[in-house]
């Protein structure tokens, strides 16, 4: 079954950390990511941009509208995401809770199951 973790995390509180712990972060990442390839989990994930770079479009009255930024104003933001190809939920648990981030308690996982489209 697939399920998508949303990692979601303050982009302040990655901002706190010092060079070195960033750049091991980013080392744990690496190999979170090449142990769930290797054990043929992983389907796709990619970190993102800030959420200042975000763009939000909406439809309204058929006129399509533009704003720069994300659309709800709150301290997290979505950093990044896996999607993974697992057994169980249960399995799924277990590797959002290895997700650096999370293990760190930098960020915290949603765990949610991708819905199978017919045909």
């Amino acid at each position: 079954m697939k399920y998508m973790l949303l990692i979601v995390s303050d982009p302040s509180a990655w901002a706190k950390l010092d060079d070195a712990t960033q750049g091991a972060v980013g080392q744990e990442y690496g190999t979170f990511t090449q142990t769930i390839v290797d054990s043929k989990e992983f389907v796709t994930g990619d970190p993102l941009q800030g959420p200042e770079t975000a763009t939000t479009v909406s439809v309204k009255n058929g006129k399509r509208l533009t704003t720069d930024g994300p659309f709800a104003e709150t301290k997290e933001a979505l950093g990044g995401y896996y999607v993974v190809d697992v057994a169980d939920l249960d399995r799924t648990i277990e590797l959002a809770a290895e997700i650096p981030g999370a293990a760190r308690g930098l960020s915290r996982i949603e765990v949610r199951p991708i819905m199978e489209l017919p045909g």
